[in-house]
């Protein structure tokens, strides 16, 4: 398991490193400034620490918790968090072996029941009986799972661009990337080829890739590399059309069980999310509905003023014309 702590303070810089980023987006509308929070938890292996950053009143029971893709970081949601802490409290981890979190003794627990635990400690260290949350693919995956369960802590469900069934083309596409361990000369280098693996976010600006991608590298060894794991490609590799099949199986059984309000997202380009599974979600869940946001693919960023609104408004309840 690697030690954070001398991730610490490169992370604290990161809070205000940019000048565009959502921290001083929070100082300027007088908003608190994120905090970054640890909390430990456990697998069969040992103990492990999961980062987060919050936004917002620490006392405020109304809560959003916002879960990223399969190696990107909770500072993904930083603009949307700055957006939202007026009004609520914004939680955002980095999942287990991403962004600042500790890396798992054993590999092979890198997998949704692993992150649903994580996420369950993170609730209760919280202290609030629910929770909404907005999950962006793996995190969406997590979400339905937890969301699924009897008596779960989550109110209001936002998924964004995933389902329980995921198509095979894309499975293909990550396979390609996932676990590769590149070393880049310099941080705006190792900034561009996260960009180039994410450019189906959509059309951002140079700024707005910095923002989000800078938290996903570290200088260690005398080079620029991701923080995340590499060997959460290991469970992801040994998958087999039985096992994959089980898992849809079990996220289908567990989406239909959940009692609160669901918005799926799809981004008109996705490769990932298809009509059809969208079209399944909202007719076997008990409450969904959809949206599908034009111009992006897998998976919209939230880092638009319009996108950022139409999440706003799900987990408000406010109408577009408040917007």
């Amino acid at each position: 398991m690697t030690d954070v702590r001398a991730d610490m303070s490169s992370s604290s810089s990161s809070l205000s490193s940019s000048s565009t980023g959502a921290a001083s987006l929070s100082t300027a509308s007088g908003l608190s400034s994120p905090r970054q929070r640890y909390v430990q938890c456990l697998s069969p292996a040992g103990l492990h620490r999961v980062a987060y950053t919050e936004w917002g009143d620490p006392h405020n029971p109304r809560v959003i918790v916002c879960v990223h893709g399969l190696t990107r970081s909770g500072r993904d949601f930083d603009q949307f968090a700055a957006a939202m802490a007026a009004t609520h409290r914004v939680v955002c981890p980095d999942v287990v072996g991403r962004g600042l979190s500790s890396w798992l003794e054993n590999p092979n627990f890198y997998a949704v029941p692993q992150y649903v635990a994580d996420m369950v400690t993170l609730i209760a260290r919280l202290e609030v009986e629910t929770v909404d949350w907005f999950g962006t693919s793996m995190g969406g995956l997590i979400g339905m799972g937890l969301a699924g369960l009897k008596d779960s802590p989550i109110h209001k469900l936002l998924v964004n661009d995933v389902g329980p069934h995921i198509e095979p083309n894309a499975l293909t596409r990550i396979g390609t990337y996932l676990g590769k361990a590149p070393r880049f000369a310099t941080l705006q280098e190792g900034i561009e080829h996260a960009a180039l693996l994410a450019e189906s976010f959509g059309p951002l600006t140079a700024d707005e890739w910095r923002e989000i991608n800078t938290p996903l590298l570290h200088e260690r060894d005398g080079a620029w590399q991701f923080r995340y794991d590499p060997r959460i490609a290991q469970p992801f590799a040994a998958m087999t059309p039985e096992i994959a099949a089980a898992g849809e199986a079990a996220l289908w059984k567990s989406f239909a069980a959940i009692a609160g309000p669901v918005l799926v997202v799809r981004g008109a380009q996705s490769d990932l999310l298809s009509h059809e599974t969208v079209a399944k979600m909202v007719e076997v869940g008990r409450n969904v509905s959809s949206v599908e946001i034009d111009g992006v693919g897998h998976a919209p960023a939230f880092l638009t003023p319009d996108q950022i609104a139409l999440a706003r408004r799900f987990f408000t309840g406010e109408s577009a014309d408040a917007s």
